[in-house]
């Protein structure tokens, strides 16, 4: 991010807390609960936006060199995903092109060759097909035409990107829209793979998407936990097409008032979270990225679960380096984030479509400083072709 740029969010924050204002949508907005629980909705979103759409698998440090693979069920489908012998990202359906057995049963390791647990047939990192047993007893086989079904992959901006639909298209530029200079700034390639957890809830997928767009709520849900370190209801936004970026404010950004405006480090004053169309929260901090990816369970609508990763950055990996101490502080962290994602913001979402179900309301309201809220529902209502968000008042 250019300094110029972190400069405006950071002066754009404490204007905010020095007014007592924060950004503006210009109004607000309804959201009919329907989008919520209606199942012909839910169909058509699992087709449009996971089935035939380019999605964020991870970052590059998920494999971090050679062999390195990792799999995905969560768009419904095997998916295994390499980093061949060359160094090069790939994809594939997990699936044995001789009678259809997944190749590859664990989340993640290191192999060189990938073998079938029914009849041993193997392929290579690249997909290839490179061994057939016994294939004198069972004929031959046209190697080329049997190796893995390939997917639309690439790696780009530190990020790993799949559209599993082997017809696919992927083009980066496209999807993030403007993004690219930022991501390719913070440099996720250099961080460090820490963990990931999956977390589970009785809940539709956008509820989940909805925790992350706004911080209206972090002094009352999060008043014990993110409420002690940054403020609620402060935040710079920006849109970047169907993307967007938060900027949320941290109490320390006090300690930036007496510093030149030449030494300020956007990272000492905020927590940028950045939503990637249209499913994807990816957020910075000192420590590292965190990469959280949410599902709907196919096609429904009251069930969804989240991948959520985390990564140390350089930094942080050698302050871990250097002691257990260290160690345990990061992984305390990482483990309090996901907790309080897990029990504060996602037990309140199902609790919201618990009360969606009780036919107590029509619509949501989304407030004037929510925006991200109108623009996420408002992007994916028009990329199903349906009308904007009911503007209620200016």
């Amino acid at each position: 991010m250019e300094h110029t740029e972190q400069v405006r969010l950071i002066k754009g924050l404490m204007h905010f807390l020095d007014t007592g204002t924060n950004v503006d949508a210009g109004g607000q907005v309804r959201n009919p609960v329907s989008s919520y629980t209606c199942p012909d909705m839910a169909r058509r979103e699992w087709t449009t936006f996971f089935q035939d759409y380019p999605h964020v698998m991870g970052l590059s440090p998920d494999l971090n060199g050679p062999g390195a693979f990792m799999t995905s069920n969560d768009l419904g489908k095997p998916i295994l995903m390499t980093r061949d012998q060359d160094g090069t990202f790939r994809a594939f359906l997990n699936v044995c092109s001789h009678r259809g057995t997944m190749v590859e049963s664990e989340r993640r390791g290191r192999r060189t060759v990938f073998s079938c647990p029914f009849h041993a047939w193997s392929y290579s990192t690249a997909g290839d097909l490179v061994s057939v047993p016994k294939e004198d007893h069972f004929g031959p086989v046209d190697r080329a035409c049997h190796g893995l079904v390939e997917l639309p992959a690439t790696e780009a901006c530190g990020i790993l990107w799949v559209n599993p639909n082997p017809q696919g298209t992927l083009d980066v530029d496209a999807l993030l829209q403007g993004l690219a200079p930022e991501f390719t700034h913070w440099d996720f390639s250099q961080s460090v793979h820490e963990g990931e957890t999956r977390l589970d809830h009785a809940m539709n997928w956008k509820l989940a998407v909805d925790t992350f767009g706004e911080t209206y709520h972090f002094n009352v849900l999060h008043r014990n936990t993110l409420a002690e370190t940054i403020y609620g209801n402060v935040q710079m936004y920006d849109t970047f097409g169907r993307n967007h970026r938060m900027m949320l404010c941290q109490k320390q950004i006090e300690t930036l008032r007496e510093m030149p405006e030449a030494s300020w480090n956007v990272l000492d004053a905020t927590l940028p979270v950045y939503y990637i169309f249209p499913n994807v929260q990816l957020i910075l901090g000192r420590a590292g990225p965190t990469l959280v990816r949410i599902y709907p369970d196919g096609e429904n609508p009251h069930q969804s679960h989240s991948q959520v990763s985390f990564y140390l950055s350089p930094e942080a990996q050698a302050l871990a380096d250097r002691g257990q101490a260290h160690y345990e502080d990061i992984q305390q962290r990482i483990r309090g984030f996901a907790e309080v994602i897990d029990q504060e913001d996602y037990v309140a979402a199902a609790s919201s479509h618990q009360g969606i179900l009780s036919g107590a309301l029509e619509h949501f309201t989304f407030g004037r400083n929510e925006p991200a809220l109108h623009h996420y529902h408002n992007t994916y209502r028009q990329a199903l072709g349906l009308d904007p968000l009911e503007r209620i008042s200016n």
